[in-house]
Formats: C-alpha cells, sequence, structure tokens
C-alpha cells in the first residue's frame, strides 16, 4: 500500500530536485518530461486506433465466376 503525500513532504521532495538538478536544469527538465508524456498519450490513442480497426469485421466480396488462368474458352 503507498502512502499518501502530504503538503510538507511535497515540499521537501521539491527542494531536493532542485538541489540535484539545480534551477536552470528544471524548465527543460519539465518541457521533456511533457514532451514524453504527450508522445506516450499519442501512442496510446494510435494503439486504440488500430485496436477498433483490427476488431471491426471486414468482409471479403469474391466473384465466383473469374477465372485467373489467362485463357478463354
Amino acid at each position: 500500500m503507498i502512502p499518501k503525500i502530504q503538503g510538507g513532504e511535497i515540499i521537501i521532495i521539491l527542494v531536493v530536485i532542485l538541489l540535484l538538478f539545480g534551477a536552470r536544469k528544471l524548465p527543460e527538465l519539465a518541457r521533456s518530461l511533457g514532451s514524453s508524456a504527450r508522445e506516450f498519450r499519442k501512442g496510446v490513442e494510435e494503439g486504440r486506433t488500430e485496436e477498433k480497426d483490427e476488431a471491426a469485421p471486414t468482409t471479403m466480396i469474391s466473384d465466383s465466376n473469374t477465372t485467373t488462368s489467362g485463357t478463354e474458352t
């Protein structure tokens, strides 16, 4: 079971992150994290679309009078 994180703990975590990465790297880190999340959501949505396309029944129309031998009789 994961314990709930409260306000004081969040502040401590943010201070540690600030110390580890520095103030100059944080905006760059946030941008890259945002773009990664956006790409992930895009990939998930594409996967759902492909699953719907594969699940849709396909009907195949065939003509039994057609010959493929290339000769006419």
